[in-house]
């Protein structure tokens, strides 16, 4: 795939994000020649570092080369995306990134140490995981619109968990406050993982979760599943609907993606474009995938970088509405 970079950036320039694009430089020939080190901004064992596996593990048999999974948890995933942002521009330094640190974190008020918008060019969207909304089995409502009115009858009465402030799930929990002009109350625990136990055990009546996680306990009939949070219905529970089909302007979905500093070759980004959108195509990664609850989705640079500007946005109002500020 070969990229007009000239239109790409005036484009991106119109759209306010001229960073989106890659930049002039050589390629170094022969690329890759060298193990890739694909930085995973969170801790080893979590969703997003197995998904960043499976698809490292693809793309690397698709460009012949070792594609090194470097873990660089904290500060809600800075320190990852810093490490890509400030890193070499040469194609061999990536960043599995997703929503926290590049379109919800720099909107919570503290320092962010690079500009999304404008520092990283995007290589491809490479998955996809919807959120499922949960409730414990005595909260009694059965449906979307049941819990809502629950909650109007209710005010402040009610609470939902997350992983912690600014995590995807609570933005999701906050969404749906604002849609639903309810009020809820926001319980941050430290991790998806806890705030799913204090689920289970009652302490809160509900949550937003991945649906991997979220799935045996949905089975065991431990937590009640209302509705998943993104467009289209999940393939994994195909008779649950979308909190869309309650009326809401509801769309949120856990998404992870490849990018490279903001000049890496044109070239290189083309090849690593290419090579993550045949891997993700492979029959086994896209079953090993979706037996996780994720769905392998590719897409052009171009394509991830206006998805990206579409988040930003929209956590931004949602962050700003809400009033949310970063946890010291």
């Amino acid at each position: 795939m070969r990229l007009d970079c000239k239109s790409v950036c005036v484009a991106s320039a119109l759209a306010g994000a001229a960073g989106f694009c890659a930049g002039q430089g050589t390629a170094e020939p022969h690329f890759p020649n060298r193990p890739i080190r694909m930085i995973a901004p969170s801790s080893a064992g979590g969703p997003v570092d197995v998904i960043a596996r499976a698809v490292s593990q693809g793309l690397g048999e698709v460009l012949g080369q070792q594609i090194v999974i470097d873990n660089r948890a904290g500060a809600a995933g800075l320190i990852g995306a810093e490490t890509v942002a400030t890193g070499p521009p040469d194609g061999y330094t990536l960043l599995f990134g997703f929503s926290g640190p590049l379109v919800i974190v720099p909107h919570l008020g503290g320092k962010t140490p690079y500009n999304t918008l404008k520092d990283f060019a995007p290589v491809s969207l490479a998955a996809q995981a919807p959120y499922i909304l949960l409730v414990h089995p005595s909260v009694p409502v059965n449906s979307v619109k049941e819990l809502i009115a629950l909650a109007k009858s209710r005010p402040g009465k009610l609470n939902f968990a997350s992983g912690g402030n600014g995590t995807g799930i609570h933005l999701a929990g906050e969404l749906f406050k604002l849609t639903a002009g309810i009020d809820i109350v926001h319980v941050p625990y430290k991790g998806a993982g806890p705030g799913q136990t204090a689920l289970l055990a009652h302490e809160v009546d509900m949550m937003f979760n991945g649906l991997p996680p979220a799935l045996p306990h949905v089975k065991s009939g431990r937590v009640r599943a209302l509705a998943v949070g993104g467009m289209k219905r999940s393939a994994l529970l195909p008779d649950m609907p979308t909190i869309a089909e309650s009326g809401l302007d509801f769309n949120t979905i856990g998404w992870y993606g490849i990018l490279a500093p903001r000049a890496t070759p044109r070239a290189v980004i083309a090849k690593l474009h290419t090579a993550t959108v045949q891997a993700l195509n492979a029959p086994t990664l896209k079953e090993g995938l979706a037996r996780q609850g994720v769905e392998g989705v590719g897409s052009t640079p171009e394509e991830f970088g206006r998805l990206i500007r579409e988040e930003w946005s929209k956590w931004e109002k949602v962050i700003g509405a809400a009033g949310l500020r970063a946890q010291k």
